[in-house]
Order: structure tokens, then sequence, then C-alpha cells
């Protein structure tokens, strides 16, 4: 199925290990197992890098590098790296524990992440980089120009930090306020407060997304937006 993605197949016993998380290989009794992606992740981490630097670097001539690494940082996090995963079905074909399974870890957004950087890491070592460089061509493209164009947005946690910081040396605090539906697909209300006073409010499938969202908000009630 991934080959739909990538556009040709990687060795079929990478990517099983790419594809399997390390709750399965515990079930199995297997403590220490090197047939999960723990491994390959670590690779595919510095592949998803590697070839993402030479996106952004070949797209923005003009940037320094520093702004270069704020636009990775957000590419590369596991926030991108689960809409992506989501996008191709990786939660269908991941292979997990009865009871990370149960707890929703099909639709986890560090289980997904994790295992898509494995597989990058299965395709580069199966001597398929030409495979990698498309498959980020094609889906990441698309949120490096996003990021770009509306960076305050996908930053806004760090914005609102350094707004409080600046004024007094403090810090927001992200309170989940309630959490509805089930295990794979959790619904999150979330407040960002300063001081004990509720800056904003806000819904979503992810908390990390949902305190971001709530920063963004936040900022422009506070005008640093």
């Amino acid at each position: 199925m991934l080959n739909e993605f990538f556009g040709e197949n990687a060795d079929n016993k990478l990517l099983k290990k790419a594809l399997t998380h390390p709750s399965f290989t515990k079930e199995k009794g297997e403590l220490d197992s090197l047939e999960n992606y723990e491994r390959l992740e670590f690779f595919g981490d510095s592949v998803l890098k590697l070839y993402t630097s030479k996106l952004l670097y070949e797209l923005y001539p003009e940037y320094p590098e520093g702004k270069l690494s704020k636009i990775r940082s957000i590419l590369v996090s596991d926030y991108t790296l689960h809409k992506i995963a989501l996008q191709i079905g990786l939660e269908k074909l991941i292979i997990l524990g009865k009871a990370e399974a149960k707890q929703g870890g099909r639709y986890r957004e560090s289980n997904l992440a994790c295992s898509l950087e494995a597989i990058l890491g299965a395709y580069y070592l199966s001597g398929k980089g030409n495979c990698v460089e498309h498959f980020i061509e094609k889906y990441l493209l698309p949120f490096a120009k996003d990021i770009d164009e509306h960076f305050e947005k996908y930053n806004a946690k760090d914005v609102l930090q350094q707004y409080t910081q600046g004024i007094d040396k403090t810090l927001p605090e992200y309170k989940t306020i309630s959490m509805e539906g089930p295990a794979h697909k959790p619904v999150f209300e979330i407040g960002v407060y300063w001081h004990g006073e509720m800056l904003a409010v806000c819904k979503g499938s992810s908390k990390k997304e949902t305190q971001q969202e709530c920063a963004y908000e936040a900022c422009k009630k506070l005008g640093v937006i």
C-alpha cells in the first residue's frame, strides 16, 4: 500500500519493522527486540531532516539559516508528521500491542510520527532515497509554504510565552477543561490562563494542536499578533 505514496516498494522486512510499535514486541515477550521501529525511527529522523533541509534550502534561497531552522523545526515536528500520517492512512497499517490499541494508540500523535520517520529510514536503507525525496516534496511542501505564510500561528505558544515573560517573567498556563469522545478519537477542550485569567479556550483532537490554537487566540486578544 505504501508504494502508492512513495512510488516504489521498500524492503519488506524493514517496512515491517517500521510499522511495528514497541508495545507489540513487548507483548510478545521480546523486551530487547530489534524488531520494532525504534532503531529505524532514530535513523529516519536524520533522513527526514536531510531531505527537508534540502527542500527548504532550494525553496527559499534568500532566507538566512535562522529562519530556515525555525520553519524546519515545525515541519519535522510530531504535529506535522501526524497530519501527513493520517493523510496516507498509516493508522490502518501500524502494528500495535492489544493494550496500546485499546487505549487509542492507533491514532496517537507520537506513534504515527515515529512510525512515519521509521518508514522514511526503511526506504532510504532500501536504496530508495529518490522515493523519500519525492514523498517529502509532495507531502511536506504544502506545509512548508503554509508555515512560512502563517508562521505566527504555528509559533503562537512561543510568541505568547515571550510576551508574558517580557511583562513580568511569568508563563501562561494551559489547562485541559474536558475530554470527550472515544479513546481513539478524543476531543479536548483546553484553556490558556495568565495570572488566573482565561485568555482563550479552544477544542481539538490533539492537545498540542489545541494549545497552539489557544495561544494564537490569546495573542490576538492581547494584540501581540
